[in-house]
């Protein structure tokens, strides 16, 4: 006989909220839940658990008293204002399942020797991003000019995230919460954001956003781990917040990656937005921004470009469609660098299979397919 539990209304509501749902809409759809908020009937475990698993709330959440106080465990900055008090459940959750990680991954690195990155927080309290800028370079190894070897941008960003993984930063690119196509992340939301740490930094780009602006949010992120500062960000139209932390890390980006001198001189001798992406290796809207930093453009010239090119890659990413690989997919949700550690912790018996199952969100025969056939 399936008994009924008596669950506070104040908890169901604040959890169909959390999650992102109307409440209204919610019960006509589910009107089980309506009878549980009117009354009417009490839920049973098993209905319970679903209903938990609809709102993506640990299950035990259910039966407490009063909806618990949920912090964001880091700044959260937004391009119209100043930091955000709170995040969609989808982020929030992205956020948490990365520290879990990264969690894990200090401890193991401590306990096999693993030296600390003596880059992170270098420049803490220090704004001059010249500086910043070729500290950088110098400790990923790369000249001012390293992205013109490359044919096109899209190589160069490769090529960045492999020396960025190699140095010790773990990259992670997702748009959805671990694996869960229905649980997607919107880049007006969140465009990225970082944990640093002095052992085991982790960076989170959205792979929802156009490949083009990933280039941008990358190295936004590398400043935040140099000025030592965790931080997300929705950096909605390529702006900065109002925040001297993220208007540093910004102006670090557009340095790093068009330095102004160079750019100055490409545009005094033809100002065409596209030939100068192309003799950069960067996409046209970092251009962009790079006109609008050196008040070659008002702001309402390149807000005018930013949603012309922002079209043109919507009617381009239409036409790609949404298929591709899984497990190359993998690659990229979990890092090449936080998957290399995870096999070697499970060969050496450090972690076991569950533990493991539960960092890197695969499970059975897709974890060891990735394992043994994609790592």
């Amino acid at each position: 006989m399936n008994v009924g539990i008596n669950v506070n209304n104040n908890i169901l509501t604040w959890a169909i909220a959390r999650a992102g749902f109307d409440v209204l809409t919610f019960t006509e759809k589910h009107p089980r839940v309506k009878k549980w908020l009117e009354g009417e009937k009490e839920p049973t475990v098993k209905q319970l658990e679903e209903f938990s698993r609809k709102v993506y709330l640990p299950f035990g959440y259910l039966f407490l008293q009063e909806p618990p106080q949920e912090k964001l465990p880091i700044p959260f900055f937004r391009s119209n204002g100043n930091q955000a008090e709170k995040v969609s459940v989808n982020v929030y959750d992205t956020i948490l399942l990365l520290q879990q990680r990264q969690d894990w991954l200090k401890e193991y690195l401590f306990e096999n020797d693993f030296k600390k990155l003596s880059f992170v927080g270098r420049y803490n309290g220090k704004f001059d991003v010249r500086v910043i800028v070729d500290d950088i370079r110098k400790v990923l190894d790369l000249k001012e000019g390293w992205a013109s070897n490359f044919h096109k941008w899209e190589d160069a960003l490769r090529y960045l995230v492999e020396i960025i993984e190699d140095k010790g930063i773990i990259t992670i690119f997702n748009g959805v919460v671990e694996n869960s196509t229905r649980r997607k992340i919107p880049v007006d939301e969140c465009r990225g954001f970082v944990l640093v740490d002095e052992i085991a930094p982790f960076m989170f780009i959205n792979n929802s956003d156009y490949k083009s602006a990933q280039m941008f949010t990358i190295v936004h992120e590398l400043a935040h781990i140099w000025t030592g500062n965790s931080a997300g960000f929705d950096f909605r139209k390529l702006q900065p917040a109002d925040d001297p932390i993220e208007k540093l890390c910004d102006q670090v980006a557009a340095e790093f990656l068009v330095p102004e001198r160079a750019f100055n001189e490409a545009w005094n001798k033809n100002p065409n937005v596209k030939l100068i992406s192309i003799h950069f290796k960067v996409s046209e809207i970092v251009i962009a921004r790079r006109a609008l930093d050196t008040r070659k453009w008002s702001k309402k010239d390149f807000l005018k470009f930013y949603e012309e090119y922002r079209n043109r890659e919507f009617i381009k990413k239409e036409k790609q469609g949404s298929g591709g690989d899984f497990y190359a997919t993998t690659k990229k949700r979990l890092s090449i660098t936080f998957a290399s550690h995870i096999n070697q912790a499970v060969k050496t018996g450090q972690l076991l299979y569950r533990d493991a199952y539960k960092l890197t969100s695969l499970k059975g025969d897709t974890f060891e397919n990735f394992f043994t056939k994609h790592l």
